[in-house]
């Protein structure tokens, strides 16, 4: 797959990832939105970690910076 994240898109996605677990870890999410942003955390990890989002391709959005 063609990378259609730029550098800031993938920082920022995984800087909310680390920030939703820290909530996480010190007890401020329980319950079904622990489950629903765990959830979350996981996809944002995963796109901003490949660099790859599957939502921006039917737009053909890319936030890449071409080289």
């Amino acid at each position: 797959m063609k990378k259609n994240m730029g550098t800031a898109d993938r920082v920022i996605r995984t800087v909310i990832a680390v920030g939703i677990v820290i909530l996480f870890f010190v007890g401020q999410i329980s319950g079904t939105a622990a489950i629903i942003l765990g959830i979350l955390v996981v996809l944002l990890l995963v796109t901003g970690l490949t660099g790859v989002c599957p939502a921006y391709m039917p737009f053909n959005f890319s936030t890449k910076k071409d080289a």
